[in-house]
């Protein structure tokens, strides 16, 4: 669970988009070009899973490993807190909800 403005750091993926209107690979609009190979053009946004596991760093609250490169939350804790898990802002206010995790 992420904010609006961490919502553009996530990375991309290399499929394309299966729809045309909004689509940020598609040929039409200066989008993607013809024959372009998006495994060596989009390098920074893509995920590096050999790069090394210090790219991933703790959670804050629990310690364990996030599953995102730039969150500082895990998953599970962004959920129970209702923060977002890349800057920790409060997305909504959780005093009349019970959030377990399971």
């Amino acid at each position: 669970m992420v904010c609006d403005k961490c919502q553009k750091k996530l990375g991309k993926v290399i499929t394309p988009d299966p729809w045309k209107s909004g689509a940020r690979n598609t040929t039409e609009g200066g989008g993607r070009s013809i024959g372009e190979n998006k495994a060596l053009t989009s390098g920074k946004a893509r995920y590096k899973p050999y790069k090394g596991s210090d790219q991933f760093e703790k959670c804050r609250i629990c310690k364990s490993r996030v599953h995102q490169v730039g969150s500082y939350y895990c998953q599970g804790c962004a959920y129970k807190k209702a923060i977002c898990a890349m800057c920790g802002k409060k997305m909504m206010e959780t005093k009349n909800y019970k959030q377990s995790s399971v």
